[in-house]
């Protein structure tokens, strides 16, 4: 099966190949066809080396065979070489094959939420944003900041914000769910820890042609912007308050000095909330199987702790504790994001590896 699927994949690899050359005129196809041959390079090249090592495994075995005992003695050499080589390379086949999240290459719209725990939840959402935008800076990502509502004393209420680069929604997405930290806060003069928690979701970006909003699905306001205290920020009524009627979801922007520029803020995110709600319609029965392995990435799940006193930060999803908490808020996540993404690859292939 996995060789039939390889040749298939081949076939229409030359393919593509003969229209680009037939339609070098055509700009917009050949860009298309560009992109469909840059996804299957990679399948390609493993598939046509995995397909010589098995070859040079068949002619072992007919070597080994023969009455010459030097060739034989080089034979079985040469298996024990290509035989690791060939299950490498179909793991590796095998893992290239399972169907790719449509949104892995998509940039992220992040939203931070203090929770339980008063100024104290503030102040950490404050902290995982600067988290967030030292492992962005180490991607050579970039930030954008789309809606922000601070406490006044350094912390955070909310702040959504978006993250432009490359692959950013394929890491990111593991860190959807509730962060939980344990810490003694600058305030508790007897030492006390004390225990807050911070939501964390992440959306895909998406663009119109993804989801069709109707406007008579929407109800818009517009209102002063108001900052800290209360005060106004603009005299002017630029605030945008964009409501979905059917499902009840409201998006606020107010940070921009132009209500154009927050109706299109507000309605980036409000796409990308809808996205977000449609794919786990589409795959909810789908997903069952891995999800259970790594969790949901629901907002009401608690998937990370750091304990400030020990210097821990452990993800509850796999098990997995770093004991320098410094690093982590710095921006070191791989530790948990790589063996993350392992996982759910694994589970993928073996809910949908091919039958031999």
């Amino acid at each position: 099966m996995l060789l039939e699927n390889l040749e298939t994949i081949e076939a229409r690899y030359l393919e593509i190949n003969k229209l680009i050359e037939a339609n070098l005129t055509n700009y917009q196809q050949v860009a298309e066809l560009s992109k469909e041959k840059a996804e299957l390079e990679e399948i390609v090249g493993k598939s046509r080396e995995y397909r010589q090592t098995l070859k040079a495994i068949e002619e072992a075995v007919q070597l080994i065979e023969s009455n010459d005992e030097d060739l034989k003695a080089l034979a079985s050499e040469d298996l024990q070489m290509l035989k690791p080589k060939a299950d490498q390379l179909e793991l590796e086949l095998k893992n290239l094959l399972i169907p790719k999240d449509p949104r892995d290459q998509k940039n992220v719209i992040m939203e931070i939420r203090a929770g339980t725990g008063g100024d104290e939840a503030g102040l950490f959402a404050a902290d995982l944003f600067r988290m967030y935008t030292h492992y962005s800076e180490s991607n050579r990502w970039t930030i954008e900041v789309l809606s922000q509502n601070d406490t006044g004393i350094g912390g955070l209420k909310e702040i959504i914000f978006l993250i432009k680069g490359k692959g950013a929604y394929s890491k990111l997405k593991y860190e959807s769910g509730v962060h939980r930290v344990q810490r003694i806060p600058a305030t508790e003069s007897s030492g006390r820890i004390h225990t807050s928690t911070i939501t964390v979701a992440v959306l895909a970006e998406v663009e119109d042609v993804d989801i069709e909003i109707p406007d008579s699905d929407l109800r818009i306001d517009v209102f002063k912007s108001a900052g800290a205290g209360g005060q106004n920020v603009q005299k002017n009524a630029t605030a945008i308050r964009i409501t979905h009627i059917p499902t009840g979801l409201v998006v606020a922007c107010q940070d921009e000095r132009s209500q154009v520029q927050n109706r299109l803020r507000g309605m980036s995110i409000l796409r990308a909330r809808l996205y977000e709600i449609e794919e786990k319609k589409r795959h909810a029965d789908e997903d069952a199987a891995r999800r259970a392995q790594i969790g949901s990435g629901e907002r009401s799940e608690k998937i990370r702790t750091y304990n400030y006193p020990q210097s821990r930060v452990t993800d509850h999803r796999i098990n997995i504790s770093s004991h320098n908490l410094p690093s982590v808020l710095a921006g070191g996540l791989d530790i948990f994001i790589n063996e993350l993404s392992i996982r759910d690859e694994s589970e993928r292939l073996s809910v949908s590896e091919p039958e031999d």
